[in-house]
């Protein structure tokens, strides 16, 4: 059996942890002490909140004091004064809560990429909108300005950072807030579309669609809704992962146009 020592006295076959932050923190666990836990980007992940690919390989690992934070290969060690009633559970593994999971990114992420994070948090009912303000606020925290900027932003309802994004694309260009999933039925009440992105009173619709590699049916189910939705009186804008780089001329301006052409005005 091939093995490794992904930390310092700790052994596990090479394949054991490849990619899964859960096996990587099993393999870590014999190294906790009683005040110790998993925090900032590593409880984000193990919550299964979204994070960008860039996110640091090495585990994150804090220390309520006056405990010492860990100093080893792997491992970004922190010393947080987290009230132990923040403390949790997840995978059997020791966490923050959600919200405290959320406001430690402060000092990791920017606004946009908390915005992100919180609205998941909010779309999975993980916690309350008055748990993230208690969780920014309760210590003095590095990127609490970032945690701040974000807090008025966040949404329940978006079911992907990247819906996340075009929201705040949208907004911050000056077009209205649309609404987040809405289902769209016929006139029998029969399920149509869930609609990414919605304008119900102009009937103007925006629809993310990351996929690079679609599957070819699903592709075909997909297609095979857009005249349903233009059946029903509503405009689609479709948004694809390139836009994204333009995003005042592939993004803004066709909303806008729709919008205008059925009665918006700035």
């Amino acid at each position: 059996m091939d093995l490794n020592a992904p930390f310092h006295g700790l052994r596990a076959r090479v394949d054991a942890a490849a990619g899964d932050v859960v096996a990587l923190c099993r393999i870590y666990e014999p190294r906790l002490t009683s005040a110790q836990f998993f925090s900032h980007t590593t409880a984000a992940m193990l919550w299964d909140l979204p994070l960008p690919a860039s996110s640091s390989a090495n585990l994150h690992v804090s220390a309520r004091p006056p405990a010492r934070e860990p100093r080893t290969r792997g491992v970004t060690g922190h010393r947080l004064d987290v009230p132990i009633e923040q403390l949790t559970l997840r995978h059997g593994l020791p966490v923050p809560t959600p919200a405290e999971t959320w406001a430690q990114l402060g000092s990791l992420h920017r606004v946009d990429q908390l915005v992100a994070v919180g609205d998941a948090i909010l779309t999975r009912r993980l916690a309350e909108h008055t748990d993230l303000l208690e969780a920014a606020l309760r210590l003095a925290r590095r990127g609490v300005s970032d945690l701040r900027e974000a807090l008025p932003l966040l949404r329940a309802g978006a079911e992907s950072p990247r819906e996340t994004v075009v929201r705040l694309i949208l907004m911050r260009a000056g077009l209205p807030e649309p609404e987040l999933n809405r289902d769209l039925h016929d006139e029998d009440g029969s399920f149509i579309a869930r609609l990414d992105l919605a304008y119900p009173d102009y009937r103007v619709a925006v629809e993310y669609d990351g996929r690079q590699h679609a599957d070819l049916a699903q592709f075909r189910r997909d297609a095979d809704r857009w005249p349903a939705i233009a059946a029903r009186g509503w405009l689609l804008v479709r948004v694809v992962d390139h836009h994204l780089l333009d995003p005042a001329r592939c993004v803004v301006d066709p909303v806008a146009r729709a919008l205008r052409s059925r009665g918006w005005r700035p």
